[in-house]
């Protein structure tokens, strides 16, 4: 269907149910307990574990009926045994009857009987217990309470320290949402990490409620005040009875297999009474909003009607007017935003824009840019300074090269035995060894010699030999 006004249309389409809806499974779950089977079952359970309460008691010391010697306790150690020994095998119990000798004392503690036909039994509710209870205890009202029994030492009696009290009309629905709620958190459905976020600005919502009710009558006529851009889905269900689970849980796995994308899908209805609201507390629905892929809002009855779909949906919403608000943005904040940001560019830019054309002022206003060919001009004479020096610098070292060279000649050349010989001083060998003759001794009568001149040389024969004196 098509819903106009102004210049904004929706494309509502509807889903006709036809034979995929599931079908409703009921998990059968525990009752509480009457007072009279309270008693029955922690005698069972003694006479159950027999053999166990026997060897405890001989540990306390307490004689069995076979032994001859006895070791007596004192009425606080008993007391503390039995204490220990109830709390153990009854660590918490689900109670019914009715209430009687209901004390409100300045403390904020809650004191008072319950009782059937038979028994009766003490309860204390403390008072930051008593503080969250929904409903007003009074004399004579039937209810289901739950707690941990114990032993009250000055008086002896056992009592039940209540957690939790629901009327009876509602106790049996209330105690199976408890368990079926404790079930499923122990399986992590709750916990937040696993929750999806939601789309900044969803195209295409999902809705399954009842077509008919003032649900979805609400929730699009706040989707047609804040945003005019979505197409809405939706899926037709009965949303309380026998049939409402299946179907509702049908539905959402119907929408995360169409082909055309879903962006979210909101799963509610209007308020009730528990027995209205209990489709959305069905275990079937909660695995299926659990199971999509789709981010899904749950928005079931008022803000006091809590059901197991907004615990494992990733977005609770108090009313579907609210889930409407949460889904989609609304479009005057939008475009108030738009608006905002437009005008922050445009001074971002203009700012920036100014702030560049002072820099590029400043910039220009510098000598650098006035007189560009000064700072060449200044490098150009301090290079031909530099030219000039370096010149000098390389003559004056060539030149003190030049004669340290100079003077090196002159030494060498005046140790060149050659030089000596020009002088006409010879150098004499023996032919024999080539050994520098330096001593008339080292030669012989008949001997060969060779004579080294400044130019040339000559071979001898000695014939004589004088030795100086």
């Amino acid at each position: 269907m098509e819903m106009g006004r102004g210049r904004w249309v929706a494309r509502c389409v509807i889903i006709p149910p036809a034979g995929w809806f599931g079908r409703l499974v009921w998990l059968p779950l525990g009752m509480p307990l009457p007072l009279r089977q309270v008693g029955e079952a922690l005698l069972a359970r003694i006479n159950i574990c027999g053999g166990i309460i026997k060897s405890h008691c001989m540990d306390l010391g307490i004689a069995s009926a076979e032994s001859s010697e006895q070791q007596p306790l004192s009425v606080s150690e008993l007391t503390e045994h039995v204490k220990d020994l109830l709390q153990t095998n009854f660590p918490s119990a689900w109670v019914e009857g009715e209430i009687s000798n209901l004390s409100r004392p300045r403390s904020g503690h809650l004191y008072f009987n319950i009782k059937d036909e038979s028994a009766q039994l003490r309860a204390v509710v403390w008072r930051r217990s008593a503080e969250k209870f929904s409903v007003e205890l009074s004399d004579g009202m039937e209810v289901i309470c739950h707690g941990e029994l114990g032993v009250y030492a000055p008086r002896g009696d056992y009592q039940l320290y209540v957690r939790k009290v629901v009327p009876k009309g509602e106790g049996n629905l209330q105690l199976a949402l408890q368990r079926l709620r404790e079930k499923l958190a122990a399986e992590g459905l709750f916990e937040k990490s696993k929750k999806k976020p939601l789309p900044r600005f969803p195209q295409k919502i999902a809705v399954v409620t009842s077509p008919s009710g003032a649900a979805i009558h609400d929730l699009l006529q706040v989707l047609q005040r804040r945003w005019r851009q979505t197409d809405v889905l939706v899926v037709p269900v009965r949303v309380q009875g026998s049939e409402a689970a299946g179907e509702i849980a049908a539905a959402i796995e119907r929408v995360n297999r169409l082909q055309e994308t879903i962006d979210v899908l909101v799963v509610g209805r209007g308020g009730g009474s528990l027995e209205d609201l209990w489709a959305f507390n069905e275990e079937s629905v909660v695995r299926a909003i659990f199971s999509s892929e789709i981010p899904v809002v749950s928005a079931v009855g008022h803000e006091i009607d809590v059901t197991l779909s907004d615990l494992v949906a990733d977005v609770r919403a108090l009313t579907p007017s609210e889930a409407a608000e949460l889904v989609v943005p609304d479009e005057g904040e939008v475009s108030s935003l738009l608006a905002n940001l437009s005008q922050r560019l445009t001074g971002g830019l203009r700012g920036r824009a100014v702030g560049a054309r002072l820099r590029l002022n400043a910039l220009a206003s510098r000598k650098v840019f006035r007189r560009p060919l000064d700072g060449v001009h200044d490098t150009s004479r301090r290079l031909d300074e530099f030219n000039s020096r370096a010149a000098r610098a390389a003559w004056a070292v060539h030149r003190a090269a030049k004669n340290r060279l100079s003077g090196m000649v002159e030494r060498m050349d005046a140790l060149n035995p050659l030089a000596v010989l020009s002088r006409g001083y010879t150098l004499t060998q023996r032919i024999s060894d080539d050994a520098l003759v330096t001593d008339s001794s080292q030669l012989e009568i008949g001997e060969q010699v060779m004579t080294q001149f400044a130019h040339g040389k000559s071979i001898s024969r000695v014939e004589r030999i004088e030795n100086e004196s």
